[in-house]
């Protein structure tokens, strides 16, 4: 079988948004369950094209449907991703009671537009899997499509 060329990769992770480590995903969801009932946030490190990791924060406001991430946190990732040579490419956090899209409070709270904000839910979904990915623009979220890799 003949391999796909560079440009068929690159249009192919155009359609799909991102590629998440599956064992990001794994940390994700484990620390979401750690921290229920109240809402768990963290950092995503990774590239452009690539989430590779979670790197859980303290929420400073434990609550089940409110975060508010450490600023030691949020300084201690930027340093770890500029030692390791890649970069915060967004934030998680969790929705331990409802799905993984945006609330009225993440609106409200939403601010990076160069961020990916993963939402992470522990609800039993028929409707979708239990992460949503969203980019924030012109003040609206749209969905971005994660695929694990």
């Amino acid at each position: 079988m003949e391999r796909p060329s560079s440009e068929e990769i690159r249009r192919a992770r155009d359609l799909v948004g991102m590629l998440i480590c599956r064992s990001a995903v794994e940390d994700i969801l484990d620390h979401a369950r750690h921290e229920a009932p109240n809402e768990c946030c963290g950092f995503l490190l990774g590239g452009r094209e690539t989430i590779e990791e979670g790197v859980r924060a303290k929420n400073l406001t434990p609550s089940p449907n409110r975060y508010l991430v450490d600023p030691r946190d949020h300084f201690a990732v930027i340093r770890q991703a500029r030692i390791r040579g890649c970069s915060v490419v967004g934030t998680y956090h969790s929705h331990p009671t409802s799905v993984a899209i945006p609330s009225a409070v993440d609106r409200e709270q939403a601010n990076y537009t160069k961020y990916l904000y993963v939402i992470v839910s522990l609800l039993t979904n028929p409707g979708g899997g239990p992460i949503g990915a969203f980019r924030f623009v012109r003040g609206e979220f749209q969905r971005v499509i994660l695929e694990a890799c």
